[in-house]
């Protein structure tokens, strides 16, 4: 905790910079609320939950089926995706949603703001878009946040909300790992998650994807490689001519993802599930090796464990 609160005030001290005092006192503030959530953990579920995934391709089909298939018998869920699409242009009414008919012509799509405020789902998992640093500066993000948060928990009291921290494009000039290690405090906590737990008195909790994908990519590297995995670009698809995409996960990625939900979401140690899963369509998924499944259990239990804005107790 001594190492958390240290990283959270040189983030504070980063953004106070930028506003002179007025920033370093609304991020003291804000710190203080958020160790007063992040206190006590959350209580781990005692049965199977229903969970409504909003977002856009760093959702996708595939990885909340295979979080479905982690789980087994009685996880349920549905979702609302759109093609980069921001917490604001899902909300607002008004705002297109690019790729809407297409990504969301499948069984387990319901309307957000009717699903969201029904008061049926467990927990609620809210997805900004990327790049988050525009997300912020261009669609409110921590406003939005903190909007469908209250949403949900006004439907229902007992609702978790998280918020999924993603990741940037893996040729950033600016270095991939520097800026998943940077952006979690700069901008993931202290301008978008930190603001809507002032905004909304909503208690938000946080999926570590990103720092989860920095985590296994480091162990790889020191690795020289692990169960077919020798870099981060394995994680991702590539094109037709063989090159990697910069932002969109493969069936690897998906699964990292989805461990990484398991372990959030149940607050159970993922090690020793299932590696072979399907997609949402039901056909196999190229999912890790037996090897790399492993080293991804692993660094999931560890990472979600360490931070406690998860909710799962260290």
């Amino acid at each position: 905790m001594v190492a958390l609160t240290r990283r959270l005030f040189l983030g504070g001290a980063a953004l106070a910079s930028l506003g002179g005092g007025t920033w370093l006192f609304r991020g003291a503030r804000l710190r203080e609320r958020a160790d007063a959530v992040y206190a006590t953990p959350l209580a781990a579920p005692s049965a199977p939950m229903e969970v409504y995934h909003l977002g856009h391709s760093l959702v996708g089909r595939d990885m909340p089926a295979m979080l479905a298939q982690m789980v087994g018998e009685g996880h349920d869920y549905h979702s609302q995706i759109g093609w980069g699409t921001s917490l604001r242009d899902h909300w607002e009414p008004e705002v297109p949603i690019k790729g809407f008919e297409r990504e969301n012509g499948h069984p387990q799509h319901r309307p957000a703001r009717a699903a969201i405020g029904s008061g049926r789902y467990d927990a609620v998992v809210l997805t900004e878009m990327v790049e988050i640093a525009d997300a912020i500066r261009y669609h409110d993000s921590a406003d939005y946040l903190a909007r469908w948060a209250n949403l949900a928990r006004d439907a229902n009291p007992d609702t978790r909300v998280y918020l999924y921290e993603t990741w940037h494009h893996t040729d950033d000039g600016n270095g991939w790992l520097n800026r998943i290690d940077r952006d979690l405090d700069k901008y993931w906590r202290g301008q978008v998650l930190y603001p809507a737990l002032h905004k909304g008195d909503v208690p938000i909790h946080l999926i570590p994807a990103g720092q989860v994908m920095a985590a296994f990519v480091r162990a790889v590297d020191a690795a020289g490689g692990v169960g077919g995995i020798i870099s981060l670009h394995d994680l991702f698809t590539r094109n037709d001519k063989g090159r990697p995409d910069t932002i969109h996960f493969n069936d690897q990625g998906a699964y990292l993802v989805a461990l990484t939900h398991y372990a959030t979401l149940y607050h159970r140690d993922p090690r020793g599930l299932p590696h072979q899963l399907n997609k949402a369509d039901g056909t196999p998924a190229k999912t890790p090796s037996a090897e790399a499944a492993r080293l991804m259990q692993e660094v999931v239990w560890d990472v979600v464990r360490a931070h406690p804005d998860t909710g799962v107790a260290a």
